[in-house]
């Protein structure tokens, strides 16, 4: 009996078929972190699972983690399932909805420059399914863009891990470049502002502006990862393209688990601060967030809304993530063109 090939890919290379991919040979694929299928605790389990065994987020040895890891999975599923309910919509999470949107409109803004595919990190679809698919459209060479503007070995590191684990399978892999970060990227950070200044033009500005980051473990960072000093440069180069000083724009981390020290201040206490201070409208804005989901809709948007209030304060406004914004998709489209150059379609 033969021995079954472990190597995977298309195996259709006739020169038609390349020369009619012409410049779609060229795949850019979006990675944002995923979601459950429904906002059910059923749903929220394996997708629980997944996330929460990756060693690139939990680096506990196994034999620590896995008991404790179970325990988490008799409980947090219900709970995060009612968090869920509070923002599913009637086309799906909102983070998948708005990735969709997003890809959509960047698609339309490359045109034959390229095949621009959408995957998620945990669950689906797959970065593994969307690699493949692009393969069958006749993709030969890959730009890998994960929607996390500051880099953590905790998630683009992660979307790292799966697209070499994906690649290592395959016969023939196309050839790859990565996007690493853009967290300083000068047309991200235009985007940004435009989009808080026209908020503001709508809505009136509060007392202060309050950036709220997804946390990580502080041990995370003093073993190498430059994620803090990216949202760090992130805010500086905020403050500085809306004029403001550190008493009108702060920073802050929010979304820990878990009893390690995470990264400070964090978001929770700090809007029970300055509304104890005596802040009565707070902005808040999470630039480490391409499209709204879980952590800015219903943690920031509705958990610190009734923190804040509790504490004395009047109202704390979110201002929403880029999503698929003009401003966005022009600035993602020109990192994608720059890091394109010299492969056919981006000459210029």
């Amino acid at each position: 009996m033969p021995q079954r090939d472990h190597y995977t890919g298309p195996s259709d290379h006739a020169p038609d078929r390349n020369v009619q991919a012409g410049a779609r040979a060229t795949g850019v694929l979006l990675v944002n972190l995923g979601t459950p299928e429904a906002p059910t605790a059923r749903a929220l389990r394996p997708y629980l699972a997944e996330f929460l065994s990756d060693r690139r987020v939990i680096d506990y040895p196994r034999w620590k983690w896995w008991p404790i890891l179970q325990v988490i999975l008799a409980i947090r599923p219900r709970r995060s399932a009612h968090a869920y309910a509070r923002i599913w919509t009637d086309a799906g999470s909102p983070l998948r909805v708005l990735s969709e949107a997003l890809a959509t409109a960047l698609q339309a803004e490359l045109g034959d420059q390229a095949h621009v595919a959408l995957a998620m990190r945990y669950g689906a679809p797959s970065v593994a399914a969307k690699i493949a698919e692009l393969q069958a459209a006749g993709v030969q060479r890959l730009l890998v863009l994960p929607l996390y503007p500051q880099y953590s070995a905790t998630s683009t590191g992660s979307v790292i891990d799966a697209v070499a684990d994906t690649l290592k399978r395959l016969r023939w892999p196309p050839e790859l470049r990565l996007v690493n970060t853009y967290h300083d990227d000068p047309t991200h950070i235009e985007a940004l502002a435009s989009r808080i200044e026209r908020w503001w033009e709508a809505n009136g500005r509060g007392e202060k502006l309050l950036l709220s980051f997804h946390g990580i473990p502080e041990r995370y960072v003093r073993l190498g990862d430059p994620y803090l000093a990216q949202c760090q440069a992130t805010t500086a180069r905020l403050r500085a393209r809306l004029g403001l000083d550190e008493s009108q724009l702060l920073l802050s981390f929010q979304s820990r688990v878990g009893r390690e020290t995470w990264l400070q201040p964090y978001t929770d206490a700090t809007v029970r601060r300055l509304a104890s201070e005596g802040v009565k409208r707070l902005d808040v804005a999470c630039p480490g967030f391409a499209v709204d989901c879980l952590e800015t809709l219903e943690e920031i948007a509705m958990q610190n809304r009734d923190f804040f209030l509790e504490a004395g304060g009047d109202a704390l406004r979110y201002i929403p993530a880029l999503n698929d914004s003009p401003e966005q998709v022009a600035s993602l489209a020109a990192i994608i063109r720059r890091h394109t150059q010299g492969w056919p379609g981006f000459d210029s």
